[in-house]
């Protein structure tokens, strides 16, 4: 998309997001679960956002760090109630990645498809494993690409209102592995107001292979942070990646037969 950057959907959505998105995943089971991987050591979340997950995980007790390319989204934390209690970086997902160690590494609801090449996602890997400890864990959750389909462009409706209209366009490449569209949010007092997105997706295959090529395993693998059995039906994923030697775990499923 010309002119789209690192922080153009940080600061498109910044506005709007705890209104939109508060309800994409359960916080509760989320939050339990990377605690308990944490095991009391330090955290850090790539793309953080207005923390609606570092929040509630600093409040367990844990020391946790947030990054994200938008510091609007920071902004919005930051003037959250305990908003103060995560430590904040502004930057990148590979560039700026803040010194470790830690113990625990996550990226939330699809937020690793933000880098838009499979070079830069091969990077994150690489720059999370050099600020693990050893038999620290690098958390991805994310959709799980249906490669027996080619994505279609499309125009929906988002919501609808007297004075509001949110139409979604989007469009997609299924041999790049991109998708990227607009929400045209209208408004009978402040007019029209653009805000774009874009993903470059990655099957579960594709993210265990850049895990072995930056020294990580697989140890886990959920349909969700409730920790339900991931599927070769499944949608969404949950995979756990360990620093070092493979971790021991009888809830790793073998990925869908999916390829790049």
């Amino acid at each position: 998309m010309r002119g789209y950057n690192d922080s153009s959907y940080g600061d498109s959505f910044a506005d709007v997001y705890d209104e939109w998105y508060h309800g994409i995943s359960d916080v509760a089971s989320t939050v339990q679960t990377l605690a308990d991987l944490a095991g009391g050591g330090r955290v850090l979340e790539l793309g953080v956002g207005t923390g609606r997950l570092a929040i509630p995980l600093a409040a367990t007790g844990l020391k946790v760090h947030g990054l994200d390319t938008s510091d609007l989204m920071l902004q919005k934390m930051a003037a959250k109630e305990g908003g103060g209690n995560v430590h904040a970086h502004l930057g990148d997902m590979v560039d700026d990645m803040p010194g470790g160690p830690f113990t625990l590494v996550f990226v939330a609801y699809n937020t690793f498809f933000n880098l838009l090449t499979h070079e830069r996602q091969q990077a994150c890997f690489a720059a999370v494993a050099s600020t693990l400890v050893d038999g620290g864990r690098f958390v991805i959750e994310a959709f799980v690409p249906d490669t027996a389909h080619d994505p279609e462009s499309n125009i929906t409706v988002r919501s609808i209102a007297t004075d509001r209209v949110v139409l979604s366009i989007s469009t997609a490449n299924a041999a790049d592995q991109l998708a990227e569209g607009q929400f045209i949010d209208i408004t009978e007092a402040g007019g029209v107001r653009l805000r774009p997105w874009s993903i470059r997706w990655a099957t579960t295959a594709q993210l265990d292979e850049m895990a072995a090529g930056a020294g990580m395993t697989l140890s886990d693998r959920w349909e969700a942070f409730d920790r339900t059995p991931f599927t070769a039906e499944s949608e969404r994923q949950v995979s756990v990646f360990c620093k070092g030697s493979r971790a021991n775990s009888s809830s790793v499923h073998p990925s869908p037969a999916l390829t790049s």
